[in-house]
């Protein structure tokens, strides 16, 4: 495993997150403490969850995954050596304030996901997405509040457009509050333009982690889908089949094709070594339902791509 800096912080993360959006939906208990034991052995640090996971299953409340989590680290005795994020924003309880990022709904939701993760901090608090209904510097203060009482060490976003963001690093930089240090947006080679169009840049010059999630397209990289072929079943292939079946989707596969049979490794591994490969990109988050679903994914932090290399991938998937 290879770590990275999170943006401009000293924390040191590994090159892969583990995403666990699936942990109590698509994978028990006991197959999510086989991904994370292996995630773990291979060298990885940093698992990424939220209070809302995964709250749309059937008979799934939110805070699943956080409670999976929770028992493992107890369990393993481990929590000192993983880097722990999650997120708040969604709705959790009924009532007025059972979502959003106001100072109401986040402490509440902070304390929250402290009790079911079974741990008095959080390494990186993310708002999971940004509240028109709340001012920036009620949340930016809130969340600064949480920093200064030793529940979180650093705090992030996602899903925030470029001019919210900026709003919000502008306003941590007057008051002297606490200062989004990463950005979580959707970001992978059949979906460029919403992170490279204004976000890319702005987290270069704010030097801020990025740490894209659905790096796969929803497994459409992998290469499982193919042109002509019939669509494999999976909770996700109608979604894959409206958002990526399309010229630009297939032109994609094919390039991904060509350069893992000269590397000989896998689609997937091309993939994420194209987004490892990015100057903006600290750690992709991964999701698996094995430790060999999982592994497969690791081996991309040994996959270089040449330039030529690049320059097929980026032609192919260029959205401009």
């Amino acid at each position: 495993m290879r770590y990275r800096r999170l943006g401009r912080t000293g924390l040191k993360v590994s090159a892969i997150c583990l995403g666990t959006m699936q942990f109590g939906w698509t994978a028990e208990a006991a197959s999510s403490f086989a991904v994370m034991d292996a995630f773990v052995e291979a060298g990885g640090n940093f698992i990424d969850t939220a209070d809302v996971y995964s709250r749309w299953a059937p008979g799934n409340p939110g805070g699943v995954s956080e409670e999976i989590i929770g028992r493992w680290m107890k369990e393993r005795r481990n929590r000192r050596e993983i880097v722990l994020a999650t997120k708040a924003r969604a709705r959790m309880w009924e009532g007025p304030n059972g979502e959003g990022l106001s100072r109401a709904h986040l402490i509440r939701a902070c304390d929250d996901s402290l009790r079911r993760l079974q741990t008095d901090y959080i390494d990186l608090y993310q708002t999971h997405s940004y509240d028109a209904e709340t001012p920036i510097e009620e949340t930016i203060e809130t969340l600064t509040d949480l920093v200064r009482a030793g529940k979180v060490r650093y705090v992030g976003c996602s899903n925030y457009p470029a001019w919210r963001l900026a709003l919000a690093l502008g306003t941590s930089e007057r008051r002297g509050w606490a200062r989004y240090d990463s950005l979580q947006p959707h970001y992978n080679l059949a979906h460029r333009g919403e992170f490279e169009r204004e976000l890319e840049e702005l987290c270069l010059d704010q030097a801020l982690g990025v740490i894209p999630y659905s790096p796969l397209a929803g497994g459409f990289l992998t290469g499982k889908y193919r042109r002509g072929e019939p669509v494999p079943e999976s909770a996700r292939a109608a979604s894959v089949q409206q958002r990526y079946f399309h010229e630009r989707g297939w032109a994609v596969i094919d390039a991904l094709g060509q350069v893992a049979e000269a590397h000989s490794v896998t689609m997937t591994q091309v993939a994420l070594g194209w987004l490892l490969s990015r100057p903006s990109v600290t750690s992709p988050i991964i999701g698996a339902n094995t430790p060999e679903q999982l592994n497969e994914a690791l081996g991309a932090v040994e996959v270089t791509l040449q330039v030529e290399e690049i320059k097929l991938i980026d032609d192919a998937s260029a959205w401009r």
